[in-house]
């Protein structure tokens, strides 16, 4: 399985519960109609996160295909073109990332309906050969950030090793995505009191550009799968 996210930040003049509503209800079932799809998500970030600073992104959209090939014929699709052309009707172009991923759960659980859901957006050191941390994030700081009390489900999505194939200079600027969901802000709160918590952020020198990597608190809408 292959999945696709894009992280966006919404039009400039767009209100946000415009936004909100039309990228859920307008935009949502045109992705919905690409070919080949088999699980598509929306993570729109709790209004709370808004009263503190500006976040990074407005939006994100995870999509599922079975491999390469059902991907390749998706972008093919009059149903991709379609949706590609109505994304300007609410989201910054120039703010648009798009990933290709290759998911690890790490903790296996079912995410809540009503629960948290924490996006962290990974990047490696410059230093370290980006397999190599894709390897120690997963085998060695899995483990351990997955220990912490609370957690109902725990997936990295590491960057595809295709992406590094061109060096040091088309390096991706974001490695990965570190998804966790709690059954409320509360219990996530708690759970950043713990022992556990501090070796996971203690570990997190040992890879990360920045110890603490951005973060987005979000709420997601399952609207295929």
């Amino acid at each position: 399985m292959i999945k696709v996210a894009e992280l966006f930040r919404r039009r400039h003049d767009m209100p946000l519960d415009e936004f909100r509503s039309y990228w859920l209800e307008r935009h949502g079932p045109a992705v919905s109609r690409m070919p080949g799809l088999r699980r598509y998500v929306q993570s729109h970030p709790l209004l709370g996160g808004y009263s503190k600073a500006n976040l990074p992104f407005d939006g994100v959209a995870e999509l599922w295909f079975d491999n390469k090939e059902a991907l390749r014929a998706m972008a093919d699709s009059k149903a991709f073109l379609a949706a590609k052309h109505d994304e300007p009707n609410f989201i910054d172009n120039r703010s648009l990332i798009e990933l290709v991923l290759d998911e690890h759960v790490i903790k296996a659980g079912t995410a809540p309906t009503a629960g948290v859901k924490s996006i962290s957006f990974i990047q490696f050191q410059d230093d370290v050969a980006p397999l190599e941390a894709q390897r120690y994030w997963r085998d060695e700081h899995g483990p351990i950030a997955g220990s912490i009390p609370g957690i109902r489900r725990y997936v990295q999505s590491h960057v595809r090793a295709g992406a590094y194939a061109a060096g040091a200079k088309d390096r991706p600027f974001i490695d990965g995505l570190a998804i966790t969901w709690f059954d409320s802000v509360a219990d996530m709160r708690a759970a950043a009191k713990t022992e556990q918590y501090r070796r996971t952020r203690a570990d997190e020198v040992n890879f990360l550009k920045a110890q603490r990597p951005m973060t987005v608190l979000t709420h997601e809408h399952v609207v295929i799968g």
